[in-house]
């Protein structure tokens, strides 16, 4: 059996014209972009269409990926600009449809399930009222599990300011989902806080 090729080579041949490469990659961060939108924008419909967005933008800007890159930082940036863009053209994303969605989507046991969704929304609330900076950050480095140094490439940033504010980040994170979860709190509560334009 053949190893499985790095990121970098498939991208490389991505950008010499092996288009059929693209798809190996789709398949690896397919997933980890839509969460990634998903708990930026509560939106799951936002959240498909930008993954697309982002895999279109791979094959027209192929050809600027330089081998130096890390292939994943390459990406989020391209998901960064993708993001934006779509924010500039749909001027709010409502925040209620990631949770109907998420709660529709998974049935399982009523009891325990039923609790499992209920900590999921409170999580994806408290996350919401992080600022904006905050909560890409976090979900970049602890939710996609992106490597630190890929973190600090992606934002031009050293590795201890990454360190940082990602302690921060999960510190502020930890506060609001506390306070949410002692005063059982809904996040149609909250929304009007939450979805507001602080910056």
């Amino acid at each position: 059996m053949s190893m499985k090729r790095t990121d970098e080579a498939l991208m490389l041949a991505v950008r010499e014209g092996d288009l059929d490469q693209l798809e190996i990659l789709y398949q690896r961060y397919r997933d980890p972009l839509y969460d990634f939108f998903s708990r930026l924008t509560g939106n799951r419909v936002a959240s498909e269409d930008l993954v697309h967005d982002v895999f279109v933008r791979i094959l027209k800007y192929r050809e600027t990926y330089q081998e130096a890159n890390r292939f994943v930082t390459w990406m989020y940036q391209i998901a960064r600009n993708a993001r934006t863009d779509y924010l500039r053209k749909h001027s709010e994303v409502p925040l209620e449809e990631f949770r109907t969605a998420e709660s529709a989507h998974d049935i399982k046991t009523p009891g325990r399930q039923h609790e499992e969704n209920e900590e999921k929304e409170l999580l994806q609330c408290a996350l919401t009222q992080l600022p904006e900076s905050s909560r890409e950050l976090l979900i970049l480095a602890r939710f996609q599990e992106m490597e630190y140094e890929d973190v600090a490439q992606l934002y031009g940033i050293s590795l201890g300011a990454v360190r940082t504010r990602v302690y921060r980040a999960v510190k502020e994170l930890r506060e609001h989902y506390l306070h949410l979860r002692g005063n059982r709190s809904s996040c149609n509560a909250t929304k009007s806080v939450t979805t507001s334009p602080t910056t």
